[in-house]
């Protein structure tokens, strides 16, 4: 019987292992990002070295952000979430630990290049061939584990969330090899297999969808989850998930050339990403919405459950981001947010308040879960860090609203004699208050995070991973 058991049983630690380093990068990450944006208000913070200016650090933050914390948040929560939907163990436990592992490795690679200046110059995807190359085999790794596990399931049904874990897995492995297309001439330094426009096309066909499929479609397998689960109520609608789902997937790709409008890109391609960006707001927002609905007869929860809260709130904020990334996408509002601090406040609306705060939330879940533990060590800790969050990403984006809409009419701004109005620098010199006020909000975020890997630390000190275990174990044999 115990044979039987064990081979049944739920494979938690290299979820456990991708929580933690989910914290742990988190505070990395977001550190860095306080420390570049304290650049912005004080200049000699760059110390007047080349590895520590921010030209060099800010792709640094962004990688260690978006793949290190927000990949380890998505790669922990699919791990759990395909075990238990699925009720069977991952296919491979060796294959997840070279995932755990090579992953850990990509981002130490990351630590050591981006500093030193080795780049692809390509936002988001500025790791050079080598490393480009070893995070595309770990990512097959990566689908291996997740769709053999689906294969070899023991329900019928594929639970919504893992549909969306899915897509992000195969849209991510895709965007990623075909924009990774170059031509290495040294060891550290290759060039695009594209030139020109098409260069710029395929680039931002990648940039908005490693936004559409890593940073949004990923995170929504795991609200569909984790909101049902702490809500202790089932999904608003089982239906609308699925239109959500299709809708979501079909039209998310199409939206990448909103981030060329007034450049050499031909005209109806820029006109065509745009009104697919408008057009992706009704399945957005029907995910929001779905999610938002989940929470009807649980409401009274969010007084005394901040790990609902969190859970809520990112749900609020991918409401919001989602309804202002189309309208930046509309040419004329385009005209005056590109370029602009604007900008800035759009992504990280999304990165703090959705992508974070879901995070976070999951994070908070299933830490006691995979500890043998009945909560996490304290619910004061996190109703601080939940706070700290909130605060920190309203100050964040406020500041980059305001500074945005100010660079953009200034630099509009024209005279009679058809000169400019204002220079540059005195553009720069009014977004300096708004630069204080976003290293203010980021340092809010950055010390929750601080909490939680404290409450994450006690927590695991005092907890039983066997009993864990013998929980998935019991839970597992149960469902049989």
């Amino acid at each position: 019987m115990s044979t039987a058991i064990s081979q049944t049983a739920y494979n938690y630690k290299v979820v456990r292992q991708f929580a933690i380093m989910t914290v742990v990068w988190g505070i990395l990450g977001m550190g860095l990002g306080v420390f570049i944006a304290s650049q912005l208000v004080w200049p000699e913070l760059n110390f007047g070295l080349p590895w520590t200016s921010f030209g060099r650090l800010r792709p640094l933050h962004t990688n260690l952000v978006i793949f290190a914390f927000g990949g380890c948040a998505l790669f922990a929560t699919s791990y759990y979430v395909v075990q238990r939907t699925c009720q069977v163990r991952l296919i491979s436990d060796s294959l997840a630990a070279f995932h755990f592992w090579g992953w850990q490795a990509v981002i130490v690679g990351a630590l050591v290049t981006l500093p030193l200046g080795y780049t692809t110059t390509k936002e988001y995807a500025e790791l050079e061939w080598p490393l480009a190359i070893l995070l595309a085999i770990i990512w097959v790794v990566y689908a291996l584990v997740f769709f053999g596990t689906i294969i070899k399931r023991k329900t019928k049904h594929i639970y919504v969330g893992n549909w969306f874990y899915g897509a992000f897995i195969i849209v991510t492995a895709m965007l990623h090899i075909v924009n990774h297309a170059s031509l290495p001439v040294s060891f550290f330094k290759s060039y695009s297999a594209y030139s020109g426009a098409t260069d710029a096309m395929i680039q931002w066909w990648y940039g908005h969808n490693a936004v559409g499929f890593f940073l949004t479609t990923g995170f929504l397998g795991m609200m569909y989850y984790f909101v049902p689960k702490q809500a202790e109520r089932p999904i608003y609608s089982y239906r609308l998930s699925i239109v959500h789902f299709w809708a979501l997937i079909t039209l998310y790709i199409w939206a990448g050339p909103h981030h060329l409008h007034y450049t050499a890109l031909p005209d109806w391609a820029q006109s065509l990403g745009m009104a697919m960006s408008i057009i992706l707001l009704a399945p957005s927002w029907g995910g929001m919405i779905n999610g938002m609905m989940t929470l009807s007869g649980a409401w009274h929860k969010l007084r005394t459950d901040p790990i609902l809260r969190f859970l809520v709130v990112s749900l609020a904020f991918y409401g919001m981001s989602t309804f202002e990334g189309p309208m930046m996408a509309i040419k004329t509002v385009n005209s005056l947010s590109h370029y602009t601090d604007w900008t800035i406040g759009h992504v990280h609306a999304g990165a703090l308040g959705w992508v974070a705060m879901i995070s976070i939330g999951a994070v908070y879940h299933m830490i006691p879960k995979l500890f043998g533990r009945e909560q996490m060590h304290s619910v004061g800790l996190i109703n601080a860090h939940f706070w700290l969050a909130t605060i920190g990403t309203v100050l964040y984006i406020a500041s980059m609203w305001v500074n945005g809409i100010t660079q953009g009419l200034m630099w509009r701004a024209i005279n009679d004699d058809g000169t400019l109005t204002y220079s540059f620098v005195e553009a720069l010199q009014a977004s300096h208050p708004g630069f204080i006020v976003r290293a203010l909000g980021g340092a809010f975020f950055a010390t929750g995070m601080l909490l939680m890997a404290y409450n994450t630390f006690r927590t695991v000190r005092a907890s039983n991973p066997a009993e864990a275990e013998a929980a998935a174990q019991i839970a597992v044999v149960g469902a049989h």
